[in-house]
């Protein structure tokens, strides 16, 4: 069972992965539980800063994320500790590092000081990360992790990128950041190592996590990320599907469904672009090919590598476009794409809908190569390529698949 704090516990609670810290019930910003918990953190906002009390610099940074911005969708891919975060430079009329808070201004600096050495890297503020839970206080968070800039591995200014969003008619940069949760589990980020980084540095590295040390000393080289495999594979109907309180995703699905609907195989055509606005890897769809049960699976190939010296494995697409509030996909419909996969192909079954329990855990326990997009992968993937609104969505609809 996850620890909770009550609100009038949180100025000596410890930071604890996945914690509840409760929200207080005065219905006004003194509520904030964050202000509470970590002292020189500020009660508004996703982007905050406690600053050095000496050199005024950041002595550390809170990432608050509520994952609901629609047009700004912070995730943390919990299997790879993998923390994708955007900028506060969320609407127009400013430049980009043009900020109340500084926050782009400072993801800048650190982004760029995480190129340099051990010696620059010292002044790159620890990033606590924190979500909003649903929770019977609202304002309630939870702790996610102690994080870093950058992902080992990753190509530089693959990290930090400038984007272009457009809101009406006013186009605007903000940045996407990607950080890594550091696997500091067996050690605390104690609240003594953040006051000293408020007050004396020199004490601060001392009281370090050992894994944040590390980082220091070697940048993103050998980072041990906090992975969370998941131990279940097959997926419920309500994971299939946005949450309840979801108002604009469900509007956004039957959508999509009622634009198809009276051309299903208009469908195929979006299916195959929503896969590849998944992973451009994906490329060289056939959607000619008639069956005689009245439907047309989709070839195509998935291609690694680099140069001229290129693999591509082939794939089959299956595509149902079907009312997401009433009806599933059942055994009959994934059977017929597992029928078509022949030796080293795979399957992508995508559909607006779900796929019920038996298919899904035939597919996951015969080990069927079968890829499975669903109506809330559907809506990760628009929200991803700025689709999250019905405006949007609409004209994106009209002016890539016409029906006829």
């Amino acid at each position: 069972m996850r620890k909770v704090f009550r609100f009038d516990e949180l100025y000596q609670a410890p930071l604890i992965i996945d914690a509840i810290y409760e929200g207080g019930d005065s219905g006004n910003v003194s509520d904030d539980p964050l202000s509470k918990l970590l002292k020189g953190i500020g009660n508004l906002g996703g982007f905050r800063i406690a600053y050095n009390q000496i050199d005024k610099n950041p002595a550390f940074i809170v990432l608050y994320t509520s994952e609901k911005e629609l047009e700004w969708p912070d995730y943390i891919d919990y299997q790879s500790g993998v923390f994708k975060y955007y900028g506060d430079n969320r609407h127009p009329g400013h430049e980009l590092h043009d900020t109340p808070k500084r926050g782009n201004q400072i993801l800048k600096q650190v982004f760029d000081l995480l190129q340099g050495s051990a010696e620059d890297r010292k002044n790159i503020p620890p990033f606590l990360v924190f979500k909003k839970i649903a929770h019977e206080r609202s304002r309630s968070v939870s702790f996610l992790g102690l994080a870093v800039p950058g992902r080992e591995g990753s190509s530089p200014g693959k990290d930090l990128l400038a984007i272009w969003r457009t809101k009406g008619s006013v186009r605007f940069q903000n940045y996407e950041a990607y950080f890594t949760i550091l696997d500091a589990s067996l050690e605390s980020v104690s609240k003594e190592w953040l006051e000293a980084l408020r007050d004396d540095r020199n004490k601060a590295y001392e009281l370090a996590p050992q894994a944040w040390n590390e980082f220091i000393h070697n940048g993103l080289s050998n980072i041990k990320p906090l992975k969370a495999p998941k131990v279940k594979t097959i997926r419920k109907r309500w994971e299939q599907l946005p949450r309840d309180e979801d108002i604009n995703g469900w509007e956004l699905l039957l959508s999509i469904y009622n634009y198809f609907k009276p051309n299903p195989f208009a469908f195929e055509k979006f299916a195959v672009k929503i896969t590849k606005m998944m992973d451009g890897n994906f490329n060289h769809f056939d959607l000619t090919r008639p069956w005689r049960d009245g439907g047309r699976d989709a070839m195509g190939t998935y291609t690694i590598g680099i140069g001229t010296d290129k693999l591509s494995i082939i794939c089959a697409l299956e595509a149902k476009c079907y009312n997401p509030k009433e009806n599933g996909c059942g055994v009959k419909l994934t059977t017929r794409l597992i029928s078509r996969i022949k030796y080293r192909e795979f399957g992508i079954f995508v559909t607006t809908s779900w796929i019920n329990d038996q298919a899904y855990k035939e597919i996951k326990e015969d080990r069927h190569p079968v890829l499975v997009i669903s109506g809330i992968d559907i809506l990760n993937i628009l929200r991803e390529h700025d689709l999250g609104s019905i405006e949007l969505l609409k004209i994106w609809l009209e002016n890539n698949f016409k029906l006829n």
